[in-house]
């Protein structure tokens, strides 16, 4: 019985000894002994990138000091002074980094390195300098193209589809930090489609590799060697890299890149609709399942969406196949279809899945919208007691279309009072917002929407669906349950 328990022992420290080794060959993947091979690799197709602009500065007196009336030298130093305060020009140096994706000399960077240059110039490790062009620029995504004016043959690298990267893989920037060329640094990813409210088509690969001032456009690799990434951008207090840096994805860049390749500017698709997340309240007003796709919230007159039979209040849950799981991937996947060309839509309306048809516009040929409505002329202005939703309301009236400037004419409803206990108390709706619309269904006046609100709560309706024009004439939409 001794001998039993004792292998009995040994065989279960035997097994758990086995459990401690087997993660880190199994589950982890070890770190690269050296990066030295990859770096020697990739160095020769990665360019540090001096940008030449002309800067308007005042100069500043080296004499600020006032010289007595009637003094002699008051005339002379009061000439001297104003010549040195006159603004001059001088031409001052941008730095940045850039990688070749063409043998013929194509190169790669940032638009902020190289916005507003008289001359570009790209520099290799080799120490060789060669002159650039400008092919095309973006500056809402931030690259540019550049082209070397050489005809000699250049080592590219290629660009990688970044949809397969992963949080925790290693990567290796090559750049031209503080204008140190050649410098190596490297980190894992530390997360994707990360918002940093730089623009629209935020979806950045944060990195803890060490980016710095000069790294601007330079790749962030993959361990094959393909740029996953384009650096852009560090979060810091300092100035100084503290392991939280961003790059465009390479797959979003593609597309763009290849646009200012064959045209020289981008030509991004445009449905011609605001949008906003689908909340939970909302996907349950809807009677959807799930809070997920992007609510138009507006549609421009004039733009596809209009012409396509889109509604406010439709949900687009998908983009020629691809699922819209959120609002914010809605734009990019837009941006990135043909423009001219037929997109197919899936929305969520009256409960039921629809299909439809647009021919997609091009955004950067559309103008700001605003949607106009028929106005109605309501002249009952009774504040009005709404204790299912905790509110008071009243009529709009022409002194509220004045000072609005109100688009929708006087239907709808002000919001007077929200009682802090009742069914809005902690929806976004305050005081002076204007309901437009019940359940897509639009309010003339307040009695209207007193009887259109009993009729929906009578039918058993627990959450409601309503539009709401906001102070800065802004419309929303707002899902809410009744207490």
């Amino acid at each position: 019985m001794k001998l039993f328990l004792n292998k009995k022992r040994i065989l279960l420290a035997a097994f758990f000894s086995i459990l401690l080794v087997l993660p880190s060959n199994i589950f982890a993947k070890e770190a690269p002994a050296s990066f030295a091979d990859l770096a020697e690799k990739l160095m020769p197709s990665v360019v540090n990138i001096s940008a030449t602009k002309v800067v308007e500065t005042k100069g500043q007196s080296p004499f600020p000091f006032q010289f007595p009336p009637g003094s002699p030298f008051e005339d002379f130093f009061k000439e001297y002074n104003q010549q040195q305060q006159t603004p001059q020009k001088r031409k001052s140096t941008a730095l940045g980094s850039g990688f070749v994706i063409s043998a013929d000399g194509i190169v790669i960077t940032n638009n902020h390195v190289i916005q507003g240059s008289e001359g570009i110039f790209v520099k290799f490790t080799d120490g060789k300098e060669y002159e650039a062009k400008l092919i095309g620029t973006d500056p809402v995504s931030d690259i540019a193209v550049l082209q070397i004016k050489s005809k000699n043959k250049f080592k590219p690298v290629v660009l990688a589809d970044s949809s397969k990267s992963r949080v925790g893989d290693w990567v290796l920037a090559i750049g031209n930090p503080f204008g140190l060329g050649g410098t190596v640094t490297t980190g894992i990813i530390s997360a994707i489609n990360r918002d940093i409210h730089m623009g629209r088509y935020d979806n950045f690969i944060q990195t803890d590799a060490s980016i710095n001032m000069g790294n601007s456009g330079g790749p962030l690799f993959n361990m094959s060697g393909e740029v996953v990434g384009i650096n852009t951008a560090i979060f810091s207090q300092s100035g100084g890299s503290v392991g939280i840096g961003f790059a465009i994805p390479s797959s979003f860049a593609k597309n763009v890149i290849e646009q200012l390749r064959k045209y020289g500017e981008t030509r991004r698709g445009w449905l011609g609709v605001r949008i906003q997340e689908v909340t939970k309240e909302i996907a349950d007003s809807l009677g959807m399942k799930e809070a997920i796709g992007a609510l138009v919230a507006d549609i421009n007159e004039k733009s596809p969406a209009k012409k396509a039979g889109l509604k406010e209040g439709d949900v687009i849950v998908e983009f020629n196949g691809i699922k819209i799981d959120s609002m914010r991937k809605l734009p990019k996947v837009v941006a990135e279809a043909p423009v001219g060309k037929q997109a197919t839509l899936k929305i969520w309306r009256d409960k039921k899945i629809l299909e439809k048809t647009i021919v997609l516009g091009r955004l950067e040929d559309s103008a700001e919208f605003k949607k106009k409505a028929e106005p109605k002329k309501v002249e009952k202005n009774d504040d009005v007691l709404l204790k299912s939703l905790g509110i008071k309301v009243r009529n709009v009236n022409d002194q509220d279309v004045a000072a609005r400037k109100l688009l929708t004419g006087k239907n709808g409803v002000i919001v007077q009072e929200v009682d802090e206990d009742g069914s809005l108390a902690n929806s976004p709706i305050q005081v002076g917002d204007i309901i437009v619309a019940l359940q897509n269904s639009k309010i003339v006046d307040a009695s209207d929407f007193s009887d259109k609100l009993k009729k929906l709560i009578g039918s058993g309706n627990k959450s409601l669906l309503l539009t709401v024009i906001d102070s800065q004439n802004r419309s929303r939409y707002v899902g809410v349950k009744i207490k």
